[in-house]
């Protein structure tokens, strides 16, 4: 059997999510294909993987998770925008670039360089007009089928 880089996968009804951590902080959480559960290697992946599951159950769930600092200093403030953006509730590219001076292909940029979806809502970021716009640095496939997923659990899909 070979071992798997995750320190513990938690599937969902379309897709999983592996779960990277050391002893005191989730240096990642990675969308992944289908496959199958990963029992958490330790305490902290253990913790993760309840919230996980918690916001799946529960799309009003508050996450809690120590998250490693990473990114940019840009990057940062833009997840900390996305991280106060309430359940059940969208901002567009444009009203995030507008609050954070900057321009709305910088916010996608950083919200595709997100490495912690969920406990940092990137999904919650759409495009203006009404479309869902990218995630995870895709345009399409599997990973935008995550966020139309996301977005319709959480009663916030764009029409």
């Amino acid at each position: 059997m070979t071992a798997t880089p995750y320190d513990a996968i938690v599937a969902a009804p379309t897709f999983c999510l592996g779960v990277r951590c050391d002893e005191d902080e989730i240096t990642n959480i990675d969308f992944l294909e289908p496959c199958p559960e990963v029992a958490p290697q330790t305490p902290l992946a253990a913790e993760a993987a309840r919230q996980l599951r918690a916001y799946l159950a529960d799309p009003a769930f508050a996450f809690s998770l120590p998250l490693r600092p990473a990114g940019t200093a840009f990057q940062r403030r833009v997840w900390a925008a996305i991280a106060a953006i309430p359940g059940g509730q969208t901002r567009t590219y444009g009203e995030l670039a507008k609050a954070l001076r900057n321009a709305p292909r910088a916010v996608g940029q950083a919200c595709g360089a997100n490495p912690y979806p969920l406990a940092v809502p990137c999904h919650r970021v759409v495009a203006s007009g009404g479309g869902l716009g990218g995630f995870a640095r895709e345009r399409g496939g599997f990973l935008l089928a995550i966020k139309r997923w996301l977005l319709g659990h959480e009663g916030s899909l764009p029409r």
